[in-house]
């Protein structure tokens, strides 16, 4: 399953790269909502972990853009944005779970596994 993180912290990209190849994902990551935004609009992930703090174009803009585009694209935010007002936000703006930090890998694993068994054709 290849996944998009998009994740302007370096150090916890790296991170979270590292243990979702090991789970078994292919993962290509975006710095910054521009390059996440062109690289989910013109290639083929399973499914985008997306921060709402990024640089350039705010995750939150990304997402909306996104989901007019590729309605049935799943996403997963991951952000440090934890309050009721943020969360509802980001749901209501397309997002299929949201996720705050900080958090436990195995959640995010098991979230991001659980958006692409609702993904899968007659499910």
């Amino acid at each position: 399953m290849r996944l998009l993180l998009a994740e302007d912290d370096a150090i916890l990209a790296d991170a979270l790269v590292a243990n979702l190849e090991h789970a078994g994902f292919e993962v290509e990551t975006a710095e910054n909502g521009a390059v996440a935004e062109y690289l989910l609009n013109r290639q083929h992930f399973d499914a985008a972990i997306l921060d709402i703090g990024l640089p350039l174009v705010d995750g939150l803009t990304v997402l909306k853009r996104v989901r007019s585009s590729k309605p049935a694209q799943p996403i997963l935010v991951l952000t440090a944005l934890c309050d009721l007002e943020h969360r509802v936000e980001g749901l209501n703006a397309g997002a299929d779970d949201y996720l705050t930090k900080p958090f436990e890998f195995p959640e995010l694993e098991a979230r991001v596994r659980a958006l692409l068994r609702r993904a899968q054709p007659g499910s």
